[in-house]
């Protein structure tokens, strides 16, 4: 990869880690789930002019954007709403590619190998660390919360490889817009309307700014660079840059926020983020096999 690639991958993986910061102010602004909404709605509606038509059939956006938009980032606030550390949840996102593994296995019929298997079970003692310190020291329900939306994230990850998007911006774009109206209900059934316009009324430049990093900054920006580097290198070249997230999440946590990252908690990363690495980047029997016997196969 060439350096200007470089600095860029790294810059994307800065961006989606200071993000759980910008998050954590977003929270003393709006209600979680208005919060997600509102981050989905910014991003789409301006740049849905701006992409063209779907590229993809309507199923795919659609299961995307329930599984990415509603789940993940709904469960991602509340978990963050209701204690879980920014740093830490920062982390413990990264066990979705653990269970985007498994559903990859269950429902691809992606047979793993023994080294992914290893690293699965490395992530999980990493997770159970974590759960051990969260719950010696934090809110547990938080935590299982941030959880629950990594295995949503894996979810949508098994779905969007079904996909097979041509155009990753425009399918993230149009992804987009599928949240919105399900997050705007369920904030009005679950947080109540009047908290809903207490926020909206309340609205300064620092929640606006809020919602335009993470919607313009974090989710245009970041995965439209993201597939730029994608298509022009391998993802075995672009995919490790993603381990720097919790890094820039956690380090940028502790400058910002004063979060105090306890001995359990360095433990949890360290068996995360060397299980993660085991589990992404180690290609599984079929990618092996596939490797070696299709024509071109090693280019």
């Amino acid at each position: 990869m060439p350096v200007r690639h470089i600095a860029l991958a790294v810059l994307v993986a800065a961006v989606w880690g200071v993000n759980f910061v910008v998050i954590e102010v977003g929270l003393d602004h709006f209600p979680p789930l208005l919060f997600s909404a509102l981050r989905f709605l910014a991003a789409a509606l301006p740049a849905v002019f701006l992409v063209g038509r779907p590229k993809v059939a309507w199923r795919w956006i659609i299961g995307v954007g329930l599984a990415l938009g509603v789940a993940k980032f709904g469960l991602l606030f509340t978990g963050m709403d209701r204690g879980a550390p920014a740093g830490l949840s920062s982390l413990i996102l990264q066990v979705q590619a653990v269970f985007t593994a498994l559903f990859a296995c269950l429902f691809l019929r992606e047979r793993p190998g023994g080294v992914r298997i290893a690293g699965m079970a490395v992530a999980l003692a990493g997770i159970a660390v974590a759960a051990v310190d969260e719950g010696a020291s934090g809110p547990l329900l938080g935590f299982l919360l941030v959880v629950a939306a990594a295995v949503c994230w894996g979810v949508s990850n098994v779905l969007t490889r079904k996909a097979a998007p041509p155009d990753p911006l425009n399918f993230m774009v149009w992804v987009s817009c599928v949240p919105v109206l399900p997050l705007l209900l369920l904030s009005l059934v679950l947080e109540g309307p009047r908290r809903d316009l207490d926020a909206l009324r309340a609205l300064d430049l620092t929640g606006a700014g809020v919602i335009l990093y993470v919607a313009w900054i974090t989710t245009v920006f970041g995965f439209g660079a993201w597939g730029l580097l994608m298509r022009h290198h391998p993802a075995s070249s672009v995919a490790p840059f993603s381990l720097l997230v919790p890094v820039f999440g956690m380090s940028s946590a502790a400058l910002l926020l004063g979060e105090h990252v306890t001995p359990l908690r360095w433990c949890a990363a360290a068996l995360l983020v060397g299980g993660v690495a085991l589990t992404s980047f180690t290609p599984s029997f079929r990618s092996r096999k596939k490797r070696w016997c299709a024509p071109g196969g090693d280019r």
